[in-house]
């Protein structure tokens, strides 16, 4: 009797150890991530970008030149490794260029194959370059009047000229009268921007960027909004960061210090308020998918096995940092990565960033991104082989042709049909925590669609009236706030079997289906 009492006790101090254990980390957390304060991306404020001389330029945009003489693109023949030519009809890759921003008025062009275009002894057009110097240097003067059309003159101080469509040239003297026959006069057509922090920090310069980056991170998120966060049911935050705030006061340029006191500020007030931080490297370091969120200076995807020591050392600076404060909910280690078949390079990273962070804490959880290029399950059974970990995936009813014809029912059925069983198929009794790192309320509806339109004319037709005129159109202009709340409802539903919990994408945003704050001031989602 005594022997069964004791073993009894021992038996209920396991459980309340667990239950304690689980209790402290709120699981399943329920998340919002604070996007566009620690790394920018231009889309949710686009204002902070307004004080930016051409600010149609930043790095990464990408442009083609056309002559308005010859009425042909410039190209880069086989894509680089060889001359600028005249010659294309039409634009494509080989057509398209890459800037590199070197001032408000000065700039490098990087072609497809990554070279970068000067001129040669003889003042020819070439990309053959693979670092930018004085011959690949060029400033881009616009007209006033028609900014589209520009000339761009070469650091030997003669403008470039399309002699012919062989031969494009560093060597035109003299002024313009913008005239679609002036050889030196282009059209630049801005086929894609990027908004990220290497834009914003790059295109502000060092004298005012330092200003404006420390006013955005002192406004933008503040312990008011933790309160906020906690008074309407969150438990957690999801904090993008990038590689810089490892270096942080003093970061590689054109990136500026203070992100990591701001992240320093995020743990005090969530502590305050009872909530969790998980801390998400998103930018790394050569860019794992050039989006905007990933640093990127160009929108090359860059990162592989070279950057993996240096990604690691991002994840061991940010486990020491914080891996024992109370208020760590987890640690992500990189967002979205896009790498096609350098899945071993991932897995070798994975490896030793949770390494990294066991060196610090053996119990805080450690995030693991599904390749959003490969399928959800592709490193399932890899992650399964890590304690504590979580497998992060991103649902989105966006970004896909096959939801840019479904209605408003056929969205919240592929919630509970198509993305509830893609959440089991990775949420597994003995493998790693689920967690949906990202989600909105946004979607690609934006009016009837064309079943709509089918079944509100039948019903015309078909109707207990007659009338003498009637058309098939109406003033269905978008989803009715109930049917956001029904969408957000099925997504609540759905997303809330996760068992690391969820992350709703974003806390603030300019577009207000986007803004968690927003959906929840105004009634659209109820936590």
């Amino acid at each position: 009797m005594g022997s069964q009492n004791y073993l009894s006790i021992l038996m209920a101090l396991f459980l309340c150890s667990c239950y304690s254990h689980t209790s402290a980390q709120n699981l399943p957390y329920k998340a919002v991530n604070l996007g566009n304060w620690l790394v920018t991306e231009g889309w949710m404020k686009p204002s902070l970008f307004d004080g930016i001389v051409n600010k149609d330029l930043l790095d990464g945009t990408q442009v083609q030149l056309k002559s308005t003489k010859l009425q042909k693109f410039l190209v880069a023949e086989n894509g680089g490794g060889d001359n600028v030519l005249a010659n294309r009809d039409s634009a494509s890759g080989w057509e398209t260029f890459r800037i590199w921003r070197v001032s408000d008025s000065t700039f490098n062009f990087r072609v497809f194959s990554k070279q970068f275009i000067g001129f040669d002894s003889g003042n020819k057009l070439v990309a053959t370059s693979n670092s930018p110097s004085n011959p690949e240097t060029f400033q881009i003067i616009k007209n006033r009047s028609d900014p589209n059309k520009i000339r761009i003159k070469a650091s030997n101080g003669l403008f470039l000229q399309a002699k012919s469509e062989t031969v494009v040239s560093a060597d035109y003297h003299g002024p313009t009268n913008w005239e679609d026959n002036d050889p030196s006069v282009f059209l630049m057509t801005i086929v894609k921007t990027l908004q990220g922090e290497y834009q914003i920090t790059n295109g502000y310069g060092p004298q005012r960027a330092p200003q404006v980056m420390q006013d955005h991170w002192n406004t933008y998120i503040t312990e008011e909004d933790f309160k906020f966060m906690s008074a309407n049911g969150l438990t957690a935050v999801r904090i993008p960061v990038g590689w810089w705030i490892a270096h942080d006061p003093n970061p590689p340029k054109p990136f500026v210090g203070g992100s990591l006191a701001a992240l320093d500020s995020a743990f005090t007030w969530a502590q305050n308020h009872g909530m969790k931080v998980i801390v998400d490297l998103h930018a790394v370091q050569g860019s794992q998918n050039g989006n905007d969120h990933s640093g990127a200076r160009d929108g090359y995807t860059e990162w592989g096995d070279s950057y993996i020591p240096d990604t690691v050392a991002v994840i061991d600076f940010l486990a020491q940092r914080y891996g024992n404060k109370p208020s760590l909910g987890g640690i992500g280690l990189m967002s979205g990565p896009t790498l096609g078949p350098n899945l071993d390079s991932l897995k070798k990273y994975y490896q030793q960033a949770h390494a990294a962070v066991r060196k610090h804490s053996e119990t805080a959880y450690v995030i693991m991104s599904n390749p959003l290029d490969h399928g959800s399950k592709e490193l399932l059974s890899f992650f399964g082989g890590f304690n504590r970990v979580v497998i992060d995936v991103h649902y989105y009813n966006l970004y896909s042709d096959e939801f840019n014809n479904m209605n408003v029912q056929q969205n919240i059925d592929y919630i509970y049909n198509q993305r509830a069983s893609d959440l089991s198929g990775v949420t597994t009794t003995n493998g790693p925590l689920s967690f949906v790192g990202e989600w909105t309320a946004e979607w690609a509806v934006r009016g009837a669609s064309t079943e709509d339109y089918q079944r509100f004319a039948k019903c015309v037709i078909y109707g207990d009236y007659m009338t003498g005129e009637w058309t098939a159109e109406w003033a269905v202009r978008g989803p009715s706030m109930e049917d956001y709340q029904r969408f957000a409802k099925a997504q609540l539903e759905v997303y809330s079997r996760a068992t690391f919990g969820w992350a709703y994408w974003v806390y603030k945003c300019q577009d207000d289906h986007w803004s968690l704050k927003w959906m929840i001031e105004n009634g659209y989602i109820k936590l």
